[in-house]
C-alpha cells in the first residue's frame, strides 16, 4: 500500500494510527500542502479533489477520504478490530468519530483557515479565535459523553481514539486551552503510551523535516 499525506494533517494522521494498530505496512508519499502540491495535475490525477490521505490499495486501487478508507480497513483487516461488536457500541464509536470528522476538522483544516485569515480578512488572530471556538464547542460536546477511560470507550482502543488524538494535537498546536477537558486529555495522554500512536504521531513522520 501507499499512503499519500502530509505529516500534519489530521485525516492522514488518523490513517497513520490506523494501520498501525491494524499492524500494516505502507509506503509514506509525503504531499506537501503548504507548497501546494495537492493541486497540481499528478496529484490531481491520484484525487481530484485535491486533498489528503489517499490510499493505494496493494490490488491498484486508490481510496480517497479517511473515514471511507478507515471503514475498509475495518472490513478487510478484520484482526485487529477498531470497532466493537455490538452494534449499538458500534453505533457509539461512529458518533464520537463523526463528531471530529463532520463537525470540527472540515472547518478548522488548512484552506478553511486560509479562507477565513486572508479572504474573509480575519487575520491571524481572527483565525485563532475561529479555531478556539470551534474546538472547544465540540470537545465540550465529546467531554460529556466520555466516560472514566482510559480510552473514548473504556478499556478498548476503537476508531473513537483514531479520530481524537489527532484533533486533540491540532487543539494543543493552536493552544487551545485544555484543562477544561480533563477526561480528553486523560485519553490523549493514554493513547500516547501506546507505541501504535507514538509512531504516527507528526513528529515521527518522513516530511516533519
Amino acid at each position: 500500500m501507499k499512503l499519500y499525506g502530509y505529516f500534519r494533517s489530521s485525516a492522514a494522521y488518523r490513517l497513520r494510527i490506523a494501520l498501525n494498530l491494524k499492524g500494516l505496512s505502507a509506503e509514506q508519499v509525503p504531499v506537501n500542502l503548504l507548497k501546494g502540491e495537492q493541486k497540481g495535475e499528478d496529484y490531481k490525477r491520484i484525487n481530484p479533489q485535491g486533498l489528503v490521505p489517499s490510499l493505494a490499495t496493494d490490488q491498484g486501487a486508490i481510496l480517497t477520504q479517511s473515514p471511507a478508507i478507515l471503514e475498509w480497513l475495518e472490513d478487510t483487516y478484520p484482526n485487529v478490530p477498531l470497532l466493537p461488536a455490538d452494534p449499538l457500541l458500534r453505533a457509539r464509536v461512529r458518533s464520537l468519530c463523526m463528531q471530529i470528522a463532520c463537525d470540527v476538522h472540515p472547518i478548522c483544516n488548512l484552506r478553511v483557515l486560509k479562507y477565513v485569515a486572508n479572504d474573509l480578512g480575519a487575520g491571524e488572530e481572527g483565525k485563532i479565535a475561529w479555531i478556539h471556538h470551534w474546538i472547544s464547542e465540540g470537545f465540550a460536546a465529546m467531554e460529556s459523553q466520555l466516560g472514566d477511560g482510559p480510552y473514548c470507550l473504556g478499556e478498548s482502543l476503537t476508531l473513537a481514539d483514531v479520530y481524537l488524538i489527532p484533533q486533540v494535537f491540532n487543539a494543543l498546536r493552536f493552544k487551545v486551552p485544555m484543562a477544561q477537558f480533563p477526561k480528553i486529555m486523560a485519553v490523549y495522554n493514554a493513547c500516547n503510551q501506546v507505541p501504535a500512536f507514538q509512531l504516527a504521531a507528526p513528529d515521527q513522520q518522513p516530511d516533519a523535516s
